[in-house]
């Protein structure tokens, strides 16, 4: 069996005191140190650059320039090691000094044992926190790279759910082509406008940077075009309105909302004006304080009489449906001259 002998730690001291450079070349040569010695600044400089430590000691007084002189230059170097500095002398403002220019940590220094030992516990604490620093720094990388794929894979679930969608909106346009019944024919453009509602949310979610929420206002705004669409050109068709504040919901959200925006609306074209009597049908989205939302849709047509609902009741149910998803509720304004929806919700 082969046993791996540990590399031995890589270190400049830069130190101009040739005994006690010496001296640290012997004392922590016996710990697994290969220490490399240069007399001045500049000499150390010239080493960095040619050669790969993992650490290094620098002397503060020293012939030309001084430690806080050459600190800055060590540090702008590619990938510098992690640098300890070393003074003979008791104030602390040096120290503090080389502290705040970017030294790992400062030893002061004697001719004595204890100084060798002292500049090897702080070594060793400068090496430490130097491979903690990669260890997180490495972690933080794939944790930023797990993220980019996990929103790839999601903008790309998204991209596929909305084309698919189209698809079946596609079978459907042709499918209305072919039949004759006028009931049939509105059916299917009432379940082509909901999922229309459907994927335009996912549409919006694999063409936006953000993959948890869907900012309503641009959403609406889109959904209306939609809707307009299959209202039709004619001067007769009823006009759609949008006032919406600036906020974003969760997904689920957008998709409870446009379903219920879509319905009401759809109800509004429906039953509110007469074929060619032209009309306003209104979208309201506003903040109710910081954290509540209503959503108003209205028209100004003959209103819901006894408040039977018309139709089959599909509508009634699903908007019942969506806004429970919502934790609440549609109600109506019997106040109103016409037909006044209104939701509100929690963001």
């Amino acid at each position: 069996m082969t046993i791996e002998t540990p590399q031995p730690i890589r270190l400049l001291y830069i130190d101009d005191d040739r005994g006690l450079s010496r001296l640290v070349e012997k004392e922590l040569g016996r710990h697994g140190y290969a220490v490399t010695c240069a007399p001045d600044g500049d000499a150390g400089l010239e080493l960095l650059q040619q050669h790969e430590y993992d650490i290094c000691a620098l002397d503060h007084y020293m012939p030309a320039r001084d430690g806080l002189d050459v600190l800055p230059d060590i540090l702008a170097l590619n990938a510098p090691p992690p640098v300890v500095y070393v003074t003979g002398t008791q104030d602390g403002r040096i120290a503090v000094a080389a502290l705040r220019a970017g030294a790992a940590d400062y030893v002061i220094k004697d001719v004595s044992e204890d100084f060798t030992s002292l500049l090897r516990s702080a070594l060793e604490d400068a090496l430490l926190r130097r491979r903690l620093q990669r260890e997180n720094d490495l972690a933080q990388e794939e944790i930023r790279l797990a993220r980019d794929r996990a929103e790839a894979m999601l903008r790309e679930v998204n991209h596929r759910v909305g084309n698919s969608l189209q698809l079946v909106s596609s079978f459907m346009s042709l499918q209305m082509r072919h039949v004759t019944d006028q009931g049939a024919r509105d059916a299917l453009r009432e379940s082509q406008a909901r999922i229309e509602a459907v994927a335009h949310v996912h549409r919006r979610l694999y063409t936006s940077g953000d993959m948890s929420t869907v900012a309503m206002d641009e959403y609406l705004v889109g959904l209306m075009d939609e809707l307009s669409k299959s209202i039709g050109p004619d001067e007769g068709s009823p006009k759609l309105t949008l006032d919406a504040e600036p906020l974003s919901v969760t997904t689920d959200q957008a998709v409870s909302i446009g379903v219920i925006v879509t319905e009401l609306v759809t109800n509004a074209v429906k039953y509110a004006y007469a074929p060619g009597q032209g009309g306003e049908i209104r979208i309201h989205l506003r903040r109710e304080g910081e954290n509540k939302v209503a959503l108003m849709v209205e028209d100004d047509g003959p209103g819901m009489g006894d408040g039977t609902p018309k139709g089959t009741g599909l509508g009634g149910k699903i908007i019942s449906a969506m806004a429970s998803g919502l934790r609440s509720a549609v109600e109506f304004d019997g106040a109103h001259k016409g037909v006044r929806a209104r939701l509100s919700f929690d963001l």
